[in-house]
């Protein structure tokens, strides 16, 4: 329709990944990192990243040393990594590559998570991927660039210098927005997990709502489709660094929003929901299935209005009439503002777009009908197969969050409960020995009875735990949610009161390193 040659579109990939460096030598020490690959206990320590200090700042020397080494291998291995730097999070880390095709990027990206946790171990270090390991820290993404692209090498996402004029652009752009809004479930579905449920929603992640930032620019040049208007769009304005001994620069007009969950930046779109231990494969399945589904809409309706015209001004009118319809159907996706505020929960809800703020929430999204027409019409997968991939993502999600529950029993009953009576025990002859010889101790009385509550309201929280993850279900729907429901709270709950404990018992009893250990001792 708009005359390029080309044999194949493809999708290409770059992939930002973050994980967290901790001492091996607290890993083997804390049984939570040791097999479910988060903290379930642990106190906040006084400065997480308040300051954002550690936010590409200097690489300390000893984890500079690793990442040298895994780039190396990751060379040799061909994953042509590009960048490395400090994340917001003491003791995080971010590593990405160059862009590449989609399926070589997915492959390159299981061999890098497996080479930085082989390296990780030869330099001493656990190499943590988990989407959360520390509560009320940063966690951990995987930030999808995607775009789209013909083997000649053409971009068809670049808006170009005069985007407005751009209607090759502002077809695959519209296809994109008109996918996301009528598959936004689907997204959501692909990025769902026990893990990325901690993230999802908290300061370094956008919320369960998918939503598309544009930027000004580009909200500028849908404004002008819909009103069938032409003017010159927008451009990024000055860069205010607030020094006026600083050079003018030039903002991009497609300056990022970090709290949107697929957003343009310039040439691509960053799917920012996509947590830190996913394999990319699924959710770039998803994403390119949708698009394509989306695409053919798209060129059918041209290709029966167009019937053969090669006129470029009859093309551009049948285009830009399209579109209008296109975005008057779907551009209710498009929000440009704050993610995270509850006004755009509220507008989002009036809007109709999906809240679906949990896994089991967004689990039967996969098997809806027009999900299983959609992967079946295009020969990606077949209703059985996709049935399988939810039946299996469901009891992943059930079986990791009953090992989490399991593994925190453990170490409340043979180590923080048994610390926190010994604590008890210390005080209760303090205050009987103070007392034998008339010495006021009402402050240590008032602690030892502190102490004292926080134990039995473990050990009650403790039975309730027991109960709630031995329960029976009859389907693993039914017992994903009330893991959900039950299950998780009860878990917090007894997390809180072990945090609390963890508070007040000295370093010499407490028998776990700490936050504050982990996260800053390199």
């Amino acid at each position: 329709i708009f005359g390029m040659q080309a044999a194949r579109v493809i999708t290409t990939l770059g992939l930002e990944q973050e994980y967290f460096l901790v001492d091996e030598a607290f890993v083997a020490n804390r049984s939570d990192l040791l097999i479910c690959g988060r903290t379930l206990i642990g106190a906040p320590p006084p400065k997480g990243h308040q300051l954002d200090d550690h936010y590409f700042g200097k690489i300390p020397e000893r984890v500079l040393a690793f990442m040298d080494d895994a780039e190396q291998q990751l060379y040799e291995l061909g994953i042509p990594v590009k960048t490395r730097h400090n994340e917001v999070a003491p003791g995080q880390y971010e590593i990405a590559p160059t862009y590449e095709n989609a399926n070589v990027a997915s492959d390159h990206q299981m061999l890098l998570m497996e080479v930085l946790k082989a390296t990780a171990e030869a330099h001493g270090f656990k190499c943590l991927l988990h989407e959360k390991p520390f509560a009320g820290v940063n966690g951990s993404g995987k930030h999808n660039n995607w775009s789209i692209a013909t083997d000649t090498g053409k971009n068809l996402l670049s808006p170009g210098k005069e985007p407005q004029s751009n209607m090759q652009f502002l077809t695959f752009l519209c296809a994109v927005i008109r996918a996301v809004d009528l598959h936004a479930d689907l997204l959501r579905a692909s990025v769902a997990s026990a893990a990325n449920d901690h993230r999802l929603g908290a300061n370094e992640a956008p919320p369960a709502i998918i939503s598309i930032f544009l930027g000004e620019m580009l909200s500028d040049v849908l404004d002008q489709i819909e009103s069938d208007e032409s003017r010159n769009t927008r451009d990024g304005g000055i860069l205010d660094l607030g020094a006026s001994t600083m050079p003018d620069l030039e903002r991009d007009s497609g300056d990022r929003n970090r709290t949107s969950p697929f957003a343009f930046t310039g040439n691509k779109f960053e799917f920012r929901a996509v947590g830190s231990t996913s394999t990319i494969a699924w959710p770039n399945t998803i994403l390119n299935t949708i698009i394509a589904e989306s695409l053919d809409y798209i060129a059918t309706r041209l290709e029966a209005t167009l019937a053969g015209s090669t006129s470029q001004e009859q093309r551009d009118t049948a285009v830009r009439l399209l579109l209008q319809e296109v975005l008057r159907d779907h551009r209710k996706v498009v929000f440009d503002g704050d993610n995270y505020s509850q006004a755009w929960h509220d507008e989002a809800e009036r809007r109709g777009l999906p809240n679906l703020k949990t896994a089991p929430d967004a689990f039967p999204a996969l098997v809806s009908e027009k999900a299983l027409h959609l992967f079946e019409q295009y020969n990606v997968l077949s209703n059985r197969e996709l049935k399988a991939r939810e039946e299996v993502m469901l009891e992943t999600y059930c079986t990791k969050v009953s090992i989490e529950a399991r593994t925190l029993i453990q170490m409340l009953s043979t180590q923080v409960l048994p610390a926190a009576l010994r604590y008890q025990s210390e005080l209760a002859g303090i205050v009987t020995a103070s007392h034998a010889v008339s010495i006021n101790c009402s402050r240590t009385t008032g602690r030892l009875n502190d102490i004292s509550n926080y134990t039995e309201d473990l050990q009650k929280s403790l039975e309730a735990l027991c109960q709630a993850v031995d329960k029976e279900h009859t389907s693993a729907l039914a017992k994903a949610i009330f893991i959900r429901d039950v299950l998780l709270p009860e878990m917090l709950q007894s997390r809180n009161i072990s945090d609390k404990l963890e508070a007040m018992i000295p370093d010499d009893i407490w028998p776990l390193p700490s936050y504050t250990e982990m996260l800053f001792i390199r």
